[in-house]
């Protein structure tokens, strides 16, 4: 899902500018994937997210209450984004807070980060979903982009790059097949690999995100020799709109693979049309998976926002939403 208003700013800059200093490696919890699993040492986690929007500015300690375990991070402007340094002014007229900043906020309330691009410049056209990642204008661009982000992070086990969002047309007529699929993530993760970043890298499954066919065919070949990899779904009117029968027995297909599968988004409205998400979440919820909610901000207008403007459960023509996925926290605790 591709938003691009009402991004806020709050206190990002007093939290900044009085943030304790540390050493990353020395605060950043331990991740990885055994199996099917998300391990913190010998712990299977099963952990629940929001998409959020850090890079504009705010902190992440309003996500405490929710028990939030994980951001995932809106990168809109990988160009110009920065990794480190100080906060800028991008071409656009958005305030960029740098990547470290941003996992460093996360990480002092034991928070992981997932940074994941969702467009090359900002603007609309150039948005990331619907794409074919080697046919796009900014490919070679993008694999200096993201050997940087690798470099950066690697000693950081806390932070998890997601190599591109929604690839490929949902209807497939961008002359899509599982063969392009596997050969395009195989060399992303190839660029994270070779800068030394062993963290958890999240793989987006077909279908803008919604198809986890190409998992059930090529997931295990994609996973053969590599370690840390977790499959990136999306449920939107794909999973949102079919029968609790049907959605059970995917997921079941999916566990029989013995396939690590994260949920990166889930929300109410897509496309518009209106959803009910409970059902799948507490079919994902029985069978121990995470769950990303999009998204983490304050506008009860937008009715995929989780917050309302005063910070409560956004439950505006939403089935809920807001309430919802807070509830669906509360089942879930990390140890």
């Amino acid at each position: 899902m591709y938003k691009t208003a009402f991004y806020y700013i709050v206190i990002s800059m007093l939290f900044f500018s009085c943030r304790k200093k540390t050493t990353p490696a020395a605060v950043a919890e331990q991740y990885h994937i055994s199996g099917s699993k998300i391990y913190t040492g010998n712990t299977p986690l099963q952990l629940m997210g929001a998409n959020s929007f850090h890079s504009f500015g705010a902190g992440s300690s309003d996500m405490n209450t929710w028990h939030i375990d994980i951001a995932r991070e809106f990168i809109g402007n990988m160009k110009e984004q920065p990794v480190t340094g100080t906060v800028i002014i991008d071409a656009n007229g958005a305030y960029l807070h740098p990547l470290q900043l941003v996992a460093d906020s996360n990480r002092i309330h034991h928070r992981i980060s997932i940074f994941c691009p969702f467009g090359w410049d900002g603007k609309p056209g150039t948005a990331f979903t619907g794409t074919r990642p080697t046919q796009s204008a900014w490919w070679s661009d993008y694999k200096i982009k993201m050997q940087q982000w690798a470099s950066q992070f690697k000693d950081q086990p806390d932070v998890w790059l997601e190599v591109w969002n929604e690839p490929y047309r949902y209807d497939r007529a961008d002359g899509y097949t599982d063969a392009i699929w596997l050969s395009d993530m195989n060399e992303m993760v190839a660029i994270i690999r070779n800068a030394g970043n062993n963290n958890i890298i999240l793989i987006p499954c077909a279908e803008q995100g919604q198809d986890e066919s190409v998992l059930l065919n090529q997931g295990n070949v994609l996973l053969a020799g590599k370690k840390n990899i977790v499959f990136d779904i999306h449920a939107y009117e794909k999973w949102l709109l079919v029968s609790n029968t049907a959605m059970s027995g995917r997921l079941q297909q999916l566990q029989q693979k013995n396939l690590p599968v994260l949920f990166g988004e889930t929300a109410p409205m897509n496309a518009g049309t209106l959803m009910n998400p409970q059902p799948f979440l507490d079919s994902a919820y029985q069978a121990g998976l995470s769950v990303c909610a999009w998204a983490w901000k304050y506008d009860g207008a937008d009715q995929d926002a989780l917050l309302n403007v005063n910070g409560l459960p956004n439950n505006n023509n939403n089935n809920n939403w807001g309430t919802v996925f807070k509830n669906y926290c509360s089942r879930i605790r990390k140890p």
